[in-house]
């Protein structure tokens, strides 16, 4: 996989202080506590058929994996401050209003990057359908989304970058 800079994904200034915060927390709590639930197992003895060591050895692989998807995630990022963003037309950190066509439900959400993406707050994956659809559309245009219901289409009504 290469990482030009054309293969950065977009990051809000806050998914990277979520990044960061996750990748402190493993580095000076979890990695030192998982080292020291190693010594203490391999301490009693026999480590051929000690639980608590594997358990631990097992702990210790996932953190140092976790460690590794951070840093890697954090070197591919483009970190984008989205307030300072002026735009006429629908981009990376948006928040957008939109209203379904047939139903009138109002929806609004922001484009986010892909690890800060949580729908029930409101934030979607610059990946998504939605999101993709949306990118480049102005205030009055209509999108349409492919759901597993069928075909769903949308007016953006207003967005704005704060």
């Amino acid at each position: 996989m290469s990482n030009g800079a054309n293969d950065k994904l977009p990051m809000t200034i806050r998914g990277k202080a979520l990044l960061d915060a996750e990748l402190k927390k493993l580095l000076l709590e979890e990695r030192p506590s998982v080292i020291l639930a190693i010594e203490e197992a391999r301490a009693q003895g026999d480590i051929s058929e000690n639980a608590e060591y594997e358990a631990a050895k097992e702990r210790q692989s996932m953190i140092e994996g976790r460690i590794a998807e951070i840093q890697g995630k954090l070197a591919g990022a483009d970190v984008i401050d989205v307030s300072l963003i002026k735009s006429d037309r629908v981009v990376f950190g948006a928040h957008i209003k939109a209203t379904d066509v047939e139903t009138e439900e109002k929806i609004s959400y922001q484009i986010v990057g892909v690890d800060e993406s949580d729908v029930k707050k409101g934030m979607i994956s610059i990946l998504s359908p939605l999101a993709r659809a949306m990118i480049g559309k102005r205030v009055g245009d209509t999108v349409t989304v492919q759901s597993p219901k069928g075909d769903k289409e949308f007016e953006i009504t207003f967005f704005e970058f704060k």
